[in-house]
């Protein structure tokens, strides 16, 4: 399937990242948020353990839990995220679309700069079950090509289907192309704003909620239309504080591609 999915995309003049879906590197060395710069010869590996199903949690009963970042929309909370992570010496991954990396290529870069994982959440935001298999690669190709030039890093192996529409075929079409689905336990609903009833204390609360084992916790670092503050951004002090006095670690999503030491 794969070589006649490209073959298609490819037709419709999109630029396929190097090596995309056949062989794909999976990551450069790049540094941690911690500042720590891999040693040459640690890689990561390539993910097709996580094939085959949407990937709601990390594979661990250790009490630990993974912050994520979809940017589709503007960049308002970018700066006050990057702030509270660094200050906090905690990791992060951030999911942009293709159009937001265009649109934004000072922000893209600089989520890349800090040593965060930056992951593809497709190229325009659209339901992924109104497009044709020929359509849905497009997006996905499209936003890589997009993802890369801005940040000016190898993006991650992991896509997040926008509006979390999965479904079995569609997650084997990006498994094809070279890409693990990374979806979330829980949702803070920050987006919604105070327009939508939501508050910093109802963002903490949903990702408490959803606790448990290798919870992994979907924000955004902006809004719809700009339309109101950005509860994720404002939430992540209160929300990280929160995470440790409950005992959990916050941990890169990119351990799930490390190889593994036999711990559970």
């Amino acid at each position: 399937m794969l070589p006649a999915l490209v073959t298609a995309v490819l037709a419709a003049g999109t630029t396929v990242g190097p090596a995309a879906g056949q062989g794909r590197p999976v990551v450069d060395a790049r540094r941690a948020p911690s500042g720590r710069v891999p040693a040459q010869d640690e890689t990561l590996e390539p993910p097709h353990a996580l094939y085959g199903s949407a990937n709601r949690t990390m594979r661990t009963q250790r009490h630990v839990v993974a912050l994520t970042f979809n940017a589709a929309w503007d960049d308002e909370g970018i700066d006050a995220v990057l702030n509270e992570l660094h200050r906090r010496h905690v990791p992060a991954t951030f999911f942009l679309t293709g159009d937001f990396a265009e649109r934004h290529p000072g922000a893209a870069r600089s989520l890349a700069a800090a040593g965060h994982g930056i992951g593809n959440h497709s190229y325009s935001h659209p339901h992924f079950a109104t497009l044709t298999p020929t359509e849905r690669a497009v997006e996905v190709l499209k936003a890589d090509r997009a993802i890369r030039t801005a940040t000016g890093v190898e993006p991650l192996p992991f896509f997040r289907f926008p509006y979390g529409d999965t479904a079995p075929q569609q997650i084997a079409e990006v498994n094809a192309l070279g890409f693990a689905d990374i979806e979330y336990t829980a949702d803070t609903k920050g987006y919604l704003g105070t327009v939508g009833g939501m508050s910093v204390r109802k963002v903490v609360q949903r990702a408490l909620d959803a606790l448990r084992p290798g919870a992994i916790l979907q924000m955004h670092v902006g809004m719809p239309d700009g339309q109101d503050s950005v509860l994720d951004a404002q939430a992540l002090p209160v929300l990280i504080d929160a995470l440790h006095a409950r005992g959990y670690e916050i941990t890169d999503l990119r351990d799930v591609l490390r190889p593994s030491d036999g711990r559970p």
